[in-house]
């Protein structure tokens, strides 16, 4: 019987024809630590599957078909449920990995025995140019427990942990949570981060890890409105989850934060917008 890999590195695609080929070289081209990659295309409408497909003899390499619906949850728990490996990392197939951070990032948990880490990341735009640097780990750049690094990230009204593709964490304990948390779909990655982080220790890795690809979508007033909203929902949800960790002080900090950046929000996408023309 094979011995399963140490890292699973799962890309739930939903059409991201035109960024999934570099998205998945990223992975591919990862060096100093034994992995599997698995791709679950979510019925996509454009190439994205048959781009995918292109990688299909790499012994490294799953691909899986997801059926319509179910939102984002779906395709991510589909492709987690499918990997094998110690510890997970799931990347958007529109994202792009740095070189090395594979390696970093599970010998960061291997030796540590903390359950998750997360990385700073460089934020594009559509053309990959990069917009901010170096960006996240806000007010969590050391190693915590795990709870006082949810109870911060509340606190600052952002995911400070960031997108996916800039964490890794250890599979049972994201099994053990129950898998990817939509209650809040905005939130699906800091809330799901703060139920795994409720059986362990977080750790930072403090070199850029990922980047994280802003894009047309996410360029409405109306979606800041509602990430505000399910923020303050998610804010209210933990504080009810865990009044032994979140102050009402953290709560009314987070919450107007949380506001604040919504407005903020709408500055920066009308200014890419300008720029993306």
């Amino acid at each position: 019987m094979n011995r399963p890999p140490e890292l699973s590195v799962v890309v739930p695609a939903y059409n991201n024809a035109a960024t999934i080929r570099e998205t998945i070289e990223s992975i591919l081209s990862q060096d100093g630590v034994g992995f599997e990659l698995v791709i679950a295309d979510h019925a996509s409408s454009d190439a994205t599957r048959n781009i995918a497909a292109d990688y299909a003899d790499d012994p490294r390499v799953r691909i899986l078909d997801t059926p319509a619906g179910g939102g984002a949850a779906r395709n991510w728990n589909r492709v987690t449920r499918a990997a094998h490996g110690v510890y997970l990392k799931l990347v958007c197939g529109d994202d792009v990995l740095r070189p090395g951070v594979l390696a970093r990032q599970v010998a960061l948990l291997r030796s540590t025995g903390a359950v998750l880490t997360a990385s700073r990341r460089d934020i594009i735009d559509a053309h990959g140019r990069i917009v901010m640097r170096a960006w996240g780990l806000r007010g969590i750049d050391r190693p915590l427990g795990g709870a006082e690094a949810a109870r911060r990230a509340l606190r600052v009204g952002s995911n400070v942990f960031g997108e996916p593709a800039s964490v890794t964490m250890r599979r049972a304990a994201l099994v053990e949570a129950g898998g990817w948390f939509d209650a809040f779909p905005y939130l699906i990655d800091q809330a799901t981060y703060t139920r795994v982080l409720e059986s362990g220790d977080f750790v930072p890795d403090l070199q850029v890890g990922a980047t994280f690809r802003m894009s047309s979508t996410q360029w409405s007033v109306a979606l800041s409105r509602s990430q505000a909203r399910q923020a303050r929902a998610f804010h209210a949800w933990y504080r009810a989850r865990r009044p032994d960790v979140v102050s009402r002080l953290d709560l009314l900090q987070g919450d107007v934060r949380a506001t604040a950046m919504a407005h903020g929000r709408k500055l920066a996408y009308a200014a890419l917008r300008r720029r993306m023309r």
